[in-house]
């Protein structure tokens, strides 16, 4: 890993916690004590199966979210600290989330502690309810910032990460994809920060949920650096792009969501070849996973690599309930076992 990936991962267990501190933060949206979650665990990713294995991935455990606050919701990124324990959020209703995941003696999930919810804060020090303001749907660490990706009022904006839930942004990226091709409600959604073995090392990549251009494909973009540009992911309808991460290898992959009334929900990961994210390119890339109605998902929208101290890497994933009874907040784990195995 990179020397920015190593500061962002150490740096992500002194801020996930710092939103606990927002004391600048205007009352009636300051949440200054956790609140409580409880947790069921999630043994088996196929329903009435103990089957493992999935495509690229073992399952190794999950947990389904639930709180008398109606605070939790709309979980739309996350990041997990270098010790796989703590970890940082934003929802798309324009608020950080944070907290500690709990994991037994074998490393799996059991339940999650101290989360807290903070408003996300513009220029001017205010939060807002106002949807189109602060949806916040990606999350990445670039050494000691915090990036967010929104999508409605589309921008990147960089926060300081030693206090995110407390601070205004101290800047802002050029999002390169022209304004008027990001579609409303479909515009940026997955930003990642390149690692070492990329050649687009330390370098920010944002893709869009469904913004296309012509020949259908979706709008991405490399924000910084000497390969800086506008370049395309190839849609596969009826998935849309949710979220992305980067393998340690410097692989990209995808998390896509498709929903209708007929199939229900369904979710995959894809990879992309990440030599091949360059300004033009059309990129593509095998399907790692895939799952629908038998599987144990929901509005999947978050994903996160990992690696533990054995250098095993892991992909977390949060869904999005939409604050609606009818859905609910998961998180979900997986080892990556490698498609080539």
């Amino acid at each position: 890993m990179s020397r920015s990936g190593r500061m962002a991962r150490l740096s992500l267990t002194a801020c996930a916690f710092a939103v606990l501190a927002a004391s600048s933060v205007p009352s009636v949206y300051a949440d200054t004590d956790p609140i409580d979650i409880r947790s069921r665990l999630i043994s088996n990713f196929k329903v009435g199966s103990d089957q493992t294995r999935f495509g690229a991935f073992e399952f190794t455990g999950g947990l389904e979210l639930s709180s008398s606050s109606s605070r939790l919701g709309a979980m739309s990124a996350i990041r997990l600290a270098n010790d796989r324990s703590g970890f940082l959020g934003v929802m798309d209703t324009g608020y950080w989330y944070a907290g500690r995941l709990q994991r037994d003696d074998g490393g799996i999930l059991t339940g999650v502690s101290d989360f807290t919810v903070s408003p996300i804060l513009d220029a001017e020090g205010s939060g807002s309810e106002l949807k189109w303001k602060f949806d916040a749907e990606g999350l990445a660490l670039r050494g000691d910032e915090v990036l967010v990706s929104f999508e409605r009022r589309s921008r990147v904006d960089i926060y300081p990460a030693a206090a995110p839930g407390s601070s205004t942004p101290t800047g802002s990226l050029p999002v390169l994809i022209p304004l008027e091709e990001l579609r409303n409600n479909r515009g940026l959604e997955a930003i990642m920060v390149a690692p070492g073995t990329s050649p687009l090392a330390g370098d920010v990549v944002v893709v869009s949920e469904r913004s296309l251009n012509a020949n259908g494909d979706i709008y991405a973009a490399v924000l910084t650096g000497p390969s800086k540009g506008v370049f395309f992911v190839k849609r596969h309808a009826p998935y849309d792009i949710t979220d992305g991460d980067f393998l340690p290898n410097g692989d990209l992959l995808l998390l896509e969501r498709r929903f209708s009334i007929a199939e229900g929900i369904g979710m995959r990961i894809r990879k992309i070849d990440g030599s091949r994210l360059g300004p033009g390119n059309l990129v593509d890339g095998p399907i790692l996973l895939e799952a629908g109605f038998g599987n144990q998902i929901d509005n999947m929208e978050g994903l996160d690599v990992s690696t533990d101290a054995a250098g095993q890497v892991f992909v977390t994933l949060v869904s999005d309930d939409n604050h609606s009874i009818l859905q609910r907040n998961l998180i979900l784990e997986f080892r990556y076992i490698g498609d080539g195995e």
